[in-house]
């Protein structure tokens, strides 16, 4: 057993001090006790909360989800230890049938060893709508089609789509009917604020990158946005790099949404890699000063680091930390239906320490330390 003392503790509900978290492979207890037998890392006054989860991430570190090898999910999965990301959906893009398949196929076979928990895959299209496709190259847009994706239902746990689209209506009533546990989330979209809320009634309950590839709110026509931010039950993610989406919007989404808002980095191969070439679904991208965007000027995900988006939603609101975690650990567990992202008795280990700049120090995966700076651990027994 080991035990991580002299830590900011940040919960689902608040911030202890003067307690321990003891752990094996499992959380035991957060504690005041500290068992002479403990293994003790000193986290010398650092923030401890529950790993982070990108529930929308394409790749990392020069990879890509989209490569559809084991090398490129081990790649992206180590390289964001060192954002506090210890778990995360493998997010697919829209290209053709053959690649959508391998690089499902590929996630479904992936026998992971090290990095960051797969959760599963985030399936971001080919079932979006071509007036709103973003990054996504169009000539690869379907309408739905669950022939394409039912081998692989397994490994999906979340699907982006335009629900207006041909097919829509039956394509979400089947998914919700047979895939229950699968988010469905509205994204890629050019619906009207009724379409949009109707489609929440036949079973999408959350929606990817709010404001981004939708159509925009306005005040005699509400869209998608507007529809998503009445609705309580509907969550939203948003890009906190300060560009997909202006921080004087961050107050005003937390007080409409502060259970269900969700940061996300939408990472490119780029991320945490130098400005220069690359490319997202077969089209070239230039990273320049913290942008990603294709040729024609278009935003191609981003270079975002989880703990950045953290800091710049910190920066730019009045929230307190354990609302902000909770925007990373506790509410994308929850809409994944999964026992994550939480100090909780029986829960996984995954944990992080960071500074009040929201810099990494230490990751953790099932207890086991996997990116260390400065901490040694040691024993407690004389």
């Amino acid at each position: 057993m080991r035990a991580i003392v002299n830590a900011k503790i940040i919960t689902d509900r608040e911030v202890l001090e003067g307690y321990n978290l003891l752990f094996k492979k499992k959380i035991i207890k957060i504690t005041k006790e500290l068992p002479i037998w403990a293994k003790v890392i000193d986290a010398k006054g650092l923030y401890l909360s529950a790993g982070f989860i990108d529930i929308h991430i394409h790749g990392s570190a020069g990879f890509d989800v989209m490569d559809a090898t084991p090398e490129a999910l081990t790649g992206i999965a180590k390289s964001i230890l060192q954002t506090g990301t210890t778990s995360f959906l493998a997010t697919t893009m829209t290209m053709s049938r053959t690649d959508i398949e391998s690089a499902l196929l590929n996630v479904q076979n992936f026998k992971q060893t090290e990095g960051a928990k797969i959760l599963g895959v985030h399936l971001e299209g080919p079932f979006i709508n071509p007036i709103k496709h973003g990054a996504q190259d169009p000539k690869y847009i379907q309408k739905p089609n669950i022939e394409l994706i039912e081998p692989y239902m397994n490994s999906v746990k979340m699907i982006t789509l335009a629900p207006e689209v041909e097919g829509g209506k039956e394509f979400i009533e089947h998914l919700k009917a047979h895939y229950p546990h699968v988010l469905l989330s509205i994204g890629h979209s050019d619906a009207s604020y009724e379409e949009s809320k109707q489609s929440f009634k036949w079973g999408i309950s959350h929606t990817t990158h709010l404001f981004n590839a939708m159509n925009p709110l306005h005040h005699r026509e509400p869209g998608v946005a507007g529809a998503a931010l009445e609705d309580k039950r509907v969550s939203c993610e948003i890009i906190a790099d300060l560009i997909h989406v202006h921080p004087s919007f961050f107050n005003m989404l937390y007080k409409l949404k502060p259970e269900q808002l969700v940061l996300v980095t939408d990472a490119m191969r780029a991320g945490c890699m130098h400005c220069g070439e690359y490319d997202l679904g077969g089209q070239k991208v230039l990273v320049k000063e913290g942008e990603a965007r294709l040729e024609d000027g278009t935003l191609a995900g981003s270079v975002l680091k989880l703990n950045e988006a953290l800091k710049n939603f910190y920066e730019h609101t009045n929230i307190g930390l354990v609302e902000l975690v909770n925007m990373v650990t506790k509410i994308p567990a929850e809409k994944l239906g999964l026992e994550l992202g939480a100090l909780k008795e029986d829960y996984p280990a995954d944990f992080v320490l960071f500074d009040e700049e929201f810099n990494v120090h230490q990751t953790f995966v099932n207890g086991v330390m996997v990116k260390e700076f400065e901490f040694k651990e040691e024993s407690n027994e004389e």
